[in-house]
């Protein structure tokens, strides 16, 4: 895929900010290159713990939200905690039950049928909490789109805390956007446009747990109930792929720590059943391996075996639960990789100047649609809707790509919709199945990306030589971690390496094991994980077979690459040496 390289330049005194942090001048490049500017900055961001997070009052109808559950415990009531299937529903709703508890709070979980009623809080749920006695709903993740059965709860004389992330709806009016929200006595949702909390970016769980931080404070709950949710949070910010910066990068940290020392029963478990060494538990673990589990089970199964396992304290239970859960995540990857080919053959007819992409597969369940829209997305760089059969018509899951909104672009066509709800990098909807050519014809007419933004871009933070790369300068990358989306892992180049020797390494021979040198007196080894066969057909195409030949046995060649490169520490058989890991080549001309 074309891409475009851009070496970010942000101007900032960097020797004082790294005298001040105690850093490296290159280090202090990095925090600013992350809009790190100010040493206060920069010591949350290095150094922030829980303590410098914003009070959770600061949030809008926090004190509503919170007398309501006080009145509720006093009356002896029983609260309906409405969650989701997803990662981030499942670890919210978690949260709100265990935090309840600690409280003397009743309460019951309930979720929507995935497949039959689709995302976020019905009105089948809320007469089903009425029934088993009731009083309040408390929804997580979901609600601020809910305007039929949050009109439902009230009618039928029920309390009603919605609790969500995804952005507010509004309709288009004279002066500007004018948001609509559903019918309730508290709203928590820091995308209000009238909420003064900070930090915009929480996922569903994280306000799920200011929630329930508050209410400890107002009970005077330990502080260790507190870091029992810790790591429920970093799992659900990771696997919802919210951005780590300002508060999730705090939360994300701290619960990591914790993940790699839990003694929760259930997620030991279920790292044991993934064969996962605790100690190198990161975001990448979260997610693409844990995370994935718990989404299977709500994409596949009924999501009540998630709860069961985390709430399990029986280690023979656990483990049985665990390696069904396990199970339930291979079948997923087998489906996905089906609807992935199904979708991968349509897009072979799909017009090149289509910029937002409609996918509709036949043979898969609606569940892992967004998994598939993901993977197309990475593969094309264009925003990408893909749709399946339903009971009422078509179900449909996006995933967008800087510069467009992709929530923003539905509210555009919602009387098309029957249902839709999401934020500006992923979106949920159905709609009739006759009206997806038109939803295709008007989202592609009223998009405004650009041929430049139609073109991934990847940001360097600096041309480092390869004299400067040490043992020294990577621990001090990695106290930038948690890396993940909004925090991407340190990324350099160089315009011109020369090649010593290139071999294809793996079982499938589709890793780049090199040598490389960029004339600053070093030599190093490298490895391409990635762009294996695009890098050999760019050799050939620049150099020629005969170079690529001379490079494969190690004898001296013309070539001369520019590569981007991450470095690190290759641990081998008791022996350490630095090694780049090299993502993306081509060739710039001297």
């Amino acid at each position: 895929m074309k891409e475009r390289w851009i070496e970010l330049a942000k101007k900032e005194d960097f020797d004082a900010l790294s005298r001040a942090l105690s850093v490296s001048p290159l280090t202090a490049r990095l925090l600013v290159n992350r809009d790190i500017r100010t040493v206060e900055e920069g010591r949350k961001y290095l150094y922030g713990t829980m303590a410098d997070i914003a009070s959770p009052y600061a949030m809008k109808d926090m004190e509503k939200a919170v007398a309501l559950l006080v009145r509720l415990k006093e009356e002896g009531g029983k609260a309906a905690i409405v969650s989701d299937f997803d990662d981030d529903g499942i670890f919210a709703g978690e949260i709100l039950y265990e935090g309840l508890a600690a409280c003397g709070i009743r309460s019951e979980l309930y979720t929507p049928n995935r497949a039959s009623e689709g995302y976020g809080m019905n009105v089948r749920i809320v007469d089903e909490a009425k029934h088993d006695g009731c009083s309040l709903i408390l929804t997580c993740d979901n609600g601020i789109a809910a305007f039929e059965a949050a009109a439902h709860a009230k009618a039928a004389g029920l309390s009603l805390i919605i609790t969500d992330h995804h952005e507010v709806h509004y309709e288009n009016g004279e002066n500007g956007p004018e948001y609509v929200l559903p019918e309730a006595d508290a709203i928590l949702d820091p995308k209000q446009a009238d909420c003064p909390y900070p930090c915009k970016l929480l996922c569903g769980a994280g306000v799920a747990f200011r929630l329930i931080q508050a209410l400890y404070e107002r009970f005077g709950v330990p502080k260790k109930k507190e870091e029992d949710l810790y790591e429920y949070l970093a799992i659900a910010t990771i696997a919802d792929v919210m951005e780590l910066k300002d508060e999730n990068r705090i939360f994300v940290r701290e619960g990591l720590k914790k993940l790699r020392a839990t003694e929760k029963t259930g997620l030991k478990a279920l790292i044991d059943a993934c064969g996962i060494e605790r100690s190198r538990i990161d975001t990448y673990t979260v997610g693409f391996v844990i995370g994935p589990c718990f989404n299977a089970v709500g994409r596949l199964s009924d999501v009540r075996m998630a709860f069961r396992l985390l709430q399990t304290e029986d280690r023979k239970e656990a483990a049985g639960i665990a390696e069904e859960i396990r199970m339930l995540n291979a079948k997923r990857q087998e489906l996905t990789e089906k609807g992935l080919q199904e979708a991968l053959q349509l897009l072979e007819e799909v017009p090149e100047d289509e910029r937002v992409l409609l996918l509709r597969i036949h043979h898969v369940p609606e569940s892992v649609v967004g998994i598939v829209a993901g993977k197309i997305k990475e593969k094309t760089y264009r925003p990408t809707f893909v749709f399946t059969d339903a009971e009422d018509g078509l179900k449909g899951s996006g995933r967008s790509i800087e510069g467009y909104h992709m929530m923003d672009a539905l509210l555009e066509e919602k009387d098309l919709l029957l249902r839709f709800g999401g934020h500006r990098m992923a979106a949920g909807l159905s709609l009739r199945e006759e009206d997806l050519p038109l939803l295709r014809k008007r989202l592609n007419e009223h998009c405004r990306l650009t041929d430049q933004e139609l073109v991934p871009v990847v940001s360097i933070d600096a041309r480092l030589p390869l004299s400067m790369v040490s043992e020294a300068l990577i621990d001090e990358m990695e106290a930038l971690q948690p890396f993940g989306t909004g925090n991407r892992r340190p990324l350099f180049a160089r315009p011109h390496f020369a090649l010593h020797s290139l071999r294809l390494i793996g079982r499938n021979r589709n890793i780049l094991k090199m040598t490389l040198s960029d004339g600053s007196g070093v030599k190093m080894d490298a490895v391409m994980f990635d762009h294996a066969e695009e890098t050999l057909a760019l050799i050939r195409s620049e150099f020629g077979e005969d170079a690529l030949q001379r490079a494969m046995q190690g004898s001296p060649n013309p070539i001369d690459l520019a590569f981007t490169f991450t470095p690190g520490i290759n641990e081998y058989m008791g022996r350490r040496s630095l090694q780049l890991t090299c993502h993306s080549a081509c060739r710039i001309r001297r």
